[in-house]
């Protein structure tokens, strides 16, 4: 099932691991050191395109009744909410941008233009999340608390229409990540209080009014007879939005080799383990400035996840000192095209629609989940990566 022992996972000695979680915080240390003029010069770059793109959206949308018209302000709209929810609204309520004590991008003020309140968010996605990444039973990102994506998590009927809800959360992933942190099916078990439920829900339920005001009644009544066509043009922008950062997330966390680890897993947890962690329980894809732009420089989420509070701009040199320290421990590190690594969260999501009897690979040697035990009988290697290979050379001599 998933990593109990991540050291011994990993073929890694406890020393090994120390060294490796020294020389990310010396990586930490001289890049926090390093920040300035480059890193403000890339925001404010970024909030120029955003406001760009946004007014030539919605000036475009006066004339909607024209299709090329309704079609340039349709694209537009797109670009500028998924650059203001990727690399603005992500980035900045991880404190990315706190050092240059802006309230116009700090963590503590920014509210991002989506349904989900910003305080919801910071609490599953800041703390949660990156805290117990990948844990089974601790991070309700794996799969949402929706999908089966881990054989950790038992097999019921209903997962049979997990293809579905898949599709249905990608097309509604807004309101998915706005429900995350209600925690609606504990407060009606009576398992959280009202008290405690019943302030984030007015919260919730205020953010989704601004927010449907917004989108769909004063923007389009602004455009006066084309209100239907600006109303059909910011769904379609929300709707674009909503599948890109799906795929974006998805493709983070769910490819072949983001492992899960169990509740055990974090005993005695020390810097350099939960540095490993996030090492073994993200995957990159492969990108070029502009898609690193668009994904929120998500693209490198190895290196968000190591470092979820330093710039974004500075992921793609990050990720050239996590490599090298991949090569240097022997350890995998994972990235592949957008479309390979979607395709294997897809098969992965389906797959698992499926009882487990009807399923080829062990509960401890699948793509999707493995632990530890999927090395019993092999001699000791120097690290994972040489580990896997010749796991797999084994498998193909039988």
């Amino acid at each position: 099932m998933a990593i109990t022992d991540i050291n011994e996972y990993a073929h890694l000695t406890e020393a090994d691991v120390e060294a490796l979680g020294a020389e990310l915080d010396a990586l930490r240390r001289e890049i926090e050191a390093d920040r300035g003029p480059r890193d403000v010069r890339y925001l404010r770059r970024t909030l120029i395109a955003h406001r760009t793109l946004e007014v030539i959206g919605r000036a475009a949308l006066f004339g909607s009744n024209k299709r090329s018209l309704w079609l340039l302000g349709t694209g537009a709209l797109s670009l500028s909410k998924i650059i203001e929810n990727m690399e603005l609204g992500h980035n900045v309520m991880h404190g990315q941008w706190d050092w240059m004590n802006d309230p116009e991008v700090h963590s503590t003020t920014y509210e991002w233009d989506m349904v989900c309140a910003s305080p919801h968010w910071k609490h599953s996605h800041n703390y949660i999340h990156h805290k117990y990444t990948n844990v089974v039973g601790m991070d309700h990102d794996v799969g949402y608390k929706i999908l089966r994506v881990t054989r950790d998590e038992p097999w019921e009927p209903r997962r049979i229409l997990q293809p579905f809800f898949n599709v249905m959360l990608a097309a509604t992933f807004e309101w998915g990540i706005g429900l995350h942190d209600l925690n609606l099916k504990e407060v009606i078990k009576g398992e959280i209080p009202k008290e405690e439920a019943v302030p984030k829900v007015k919260e919730f339920l205020r953010k989704i009014g601004k927010q449907v005001a917004k989108d769909y009644v004063l923007f389009p009544a602004f455009t006066g007879p084309n209100f239907t066509h600006t109303l059909t043009a910011n769904l379609t922008a929300n709707l674009v939005r909503n599948l890109w950062a799906y795929v974006v997330i998805f493709c983070g966390h769910f490819p072949d080799g983001a492992e899960k680890f169990t509740v055990e897993s974090l005993e005695n947890e020390t810097q350099g383990q939960w540095y490993l962690r996030q090492m073994l329980g993200t995957a990159n894809f492969n990108a070029g400035p502009a898609m690193a732009l668009m994904s929120g420089n998500l693209c490198y989420q190895i290196e968000h996840h190591l470092f979820p509070d330093l710039p974004s701009n500075r992921y793609a040199d990050i990720s050239v000192r996590v490599r090298e320290l991949c090569e240097k421990y022997d350890l995998p590190y994972t990235t592949g095209s957008i479309v390979v690594q979607y395709l294997q969260t897809l098969r992965t999501i389906n797959k698992l629609a499926l009882p487990d009897q009807l399923l080829w690979d062990t509960a401890d040697d699948a793509p999707e989940t493995a632990s530890e035990r999927r090395f019993a009988g092999m001699p000791r290697t120097r690290g994972l990566k040489t580990a896997i290979a010749e796991l797999r050379a084994r498998r193909r001599r039988r």
